[in-house]
């Protein structure tokens, strides 16, 4: 029997090998079937995972027998261990949504492979996630770019737009990923070491040093790029609104997720007290533009009339909360952080899979479209509805424990001016989901539209996404209690 030590390579090997196989499987129900086992496969070594590191602490595992610096460690902790569960757990709902989904947005001749990309994808966040090297990031960086470029293209059978959307996401995904290598390349220079814990140790050494605070400055931007963090978020809009609904589903829940994730994770555990601009940049850089993303991404949603672009610019204000929390550099507010990555996932991911099932009626989500969509689609729209409450922060949602936690950290270092804002950017979200309920449920439909209900395919899996938006809204102890855990073991190391 394989033991538990061998499952941090086994998270990322499975799907990575299961790839190259997928993509010979013409049959697209082979293929949906496949890469839904792999998925699934990944989603029960994760749980497996964090029970694991929740009870005995951390595990790692060196590949070839290569102990660490010299060769690549895997290393999960509670930290990483809550990210795994969001990347497999949200891939295995999605994918049941996907199979019908697919079939409605995308030829079936691409079907055998864009599985292939999608198991790829998940591939990359998976990696990104548990390696402890530094340049093995990178590497699992860019398969989770490349694979994502060609799922946002997959929306252009529908939308000619998802092929520019596709290359705009290209061209800034890789100028994120050139900032994030040349920082890791500048790191190396100083210390020698690709290994994160090693390079910590040694930075002491060199720390405070223009190479060590160029590379933190390079490593930064490169991320903040990729987690759409205001105002290098332009990729994200048009990736989101263009791509097939399944796959918005999957990256809107996952991609910036990971991304997020790494910047704490150097930002903690690679610079720590390395080099002297973390608190500068955390405080003086991170919380504005955290703030600033937080309104500008609510008012843009207000303004927007497609759906899924609405949804798009909420998810920019919902990263602006994450790295408002990450900014205030406390225990209470990387919590605050880690707590919101799982949370975002359910609640953004229920809303996109409504809208998907929208679409598959409706064949668009566009406001006007959906005039009197809830008598005629009344699961759905209910699921959209328990989704924008739970981003709203309505108790007993997760949304409410996300930003219950996130006032607890700003008041607890009495910024009251904090807490005014968090609250009034969480009522800019009443108004863009007031006017989605305003057009479903008080307007009259077109004449002589009729739609029926989604397949069951497609709700069962929107309405796992819900029901996990109110039982971790209703008992937090489990998310709490990693989240808590997450951010002793992150914010103790710069302590």
């Amino acid at each position: 029997m394989i033991g538990a030590e061998h499952l941090p390579i086994l998270q990322v090997a499975g799907p990575l090998l299961a790839a190259p196989i997928c993509s010979v499987l013409r049959m697209r129900n082979l293929a949906w079937i496949f890469t839904l086992i792999v998925s699934v496969g990944s989603f029960l070594c994760s749980l497996y995972l964090l029970q694991t590191v929740m009870e005995s602490g951390p595990l790692s595992y060196e590949i070839g027998g290569w102990m660490a610096p010299l060769g690549i460690e895997y290393r999960v902790d509670a930290s990483n261990g809550i990210v795994l569960l969001i990347i497999s757990g949200i891939s295995s709902v999605v994918l049941p949504f996907a199979k019908r989904s697919f079939e409605a947005e995308v030829p079936e001749k691409l079907h055998s492979l864009l599985y292939t990309a999608y198991i790829l994808c998940l591939t990359g966040l998976l990696g990104i996630t548990a390696t402890a090297d530094a340049f093995n990031v990178f590497v699992f960086l860019e398969i989770s770019s490349l694979s994502t470029y060609v799922l946002v293209a997959a929306g252009s059978s529908n939308d000619r737009r998802a092929l520019t959307a596709a290359y705009n996401y290209l061209i800034l995904g890789t100028v994120g990923a050139t900032f994030f290598v040349i920082g890791v390349g500048l790191l190396y220079m100083a210390t020698g070491s690709l290994n994160m814990a090693d390079i910590a140790v040694r930075l002491e050494a060199v720390e405070e040093t223009r190479t060590v605070d160029v590379a933190f400055a390079f490593v930064v931007v490169g991320l903040a790029l990729k987690l759409a963090l205001f105002p290098l978020h332009t990729w994200l809009p048009n990736a989101y609104t263009h791509a097939p609904s399944a796959v918005t589903v999957f990256l809107a829940a996952t991609a910036t997720k990971a991304a997020v994730y790494l910047l704490l994770r150097f930002s903690f555990t690679v610079f720590g007290t390395g080099s002297g601009l973390l608190a500068p940049m955390a405080g003086t850089v991170g919380i504005p533009l955290a703030l600033a993303g937080m309104f500008a991404g609510s008012i843009a949603a207000i303004y927007q009339y497609n759906l899924k672009r609405m949804l798009a610019y909420s998810s920019v204000a919902q990263i602006g909360y994450m790295i408002l929390g990450f900014g205030l550099l406390s225990v209470t507010g990387v919590m605050a952080t880690m707590l919101h990555l799982f949370n975002h996932a359910l609640m953004k991911g229920a809303l996109f899979m409504a809208l998907g099932c929208v679409f598959m009626r409706v064949r668009s989500v566009h406001i006007s479209d959906l005039a009197g969509i809830g008598r005629q689609m009344p699961w759905t729209m209910a699921a959209f509805v328990t989704g924008g409450l739970s981003l709203i922060g309505v108790p007993l949602t997760v949304g409410f424990i996300s930003k219950w936690y996130l006032i607890s950290a700003a008041l607890a270092q009495e910024a009251w001016w904090l807490v005014a804002l968090i609250v009034a950017s969480s009522l800019l979200a009443v108004i863009y989901i007031w006017r989605v309920i305003e057009a479903a449920y008080l307007k009259d439909p077109a004449p002589g539209r009729t739609v029926s209900e989604a397949p069951l395919s497609m709700l069962i899996p929107t309405w796992v996404l819900v029901g996990a938006n109110v039982y971790f809204g209703v008992d937090a102890d489990f998310t709490v209690a990693v989240a808590r855990a997450a951010a002793e073991g992150l914010v103790g190391v710069m302590q």
